[in-house]
């Protein structure tokens, strides 16, 4: 799909496991990704969502 990304291809460019990007997507933590059948498609100009174990103070 055009504009969109899959859980690989984030998980590649983001450097994590596919795993947390499809518990991320769970989450709702990537703003526009959404369920398409039984796969999550994520727009490509998402960004990486921050770590919350980070704490900036």
């Amino acid at each position: 799909m055009n504009g969109y990304m899959t859980v690989q291809e984030a998980a590649e460019k983001w450097k994590l496991t596919t795993r947390r990007v499809q518990v991320l997507c769970s989450e709702g933590r990537i703003p526009g990704a959404t369920k398409y059948a039984s796969i999550w498609i994520i727009p490509e100009n998402a960004e990486k969502p921050k770590d919350r174990r980070i704490d900036k103070r």
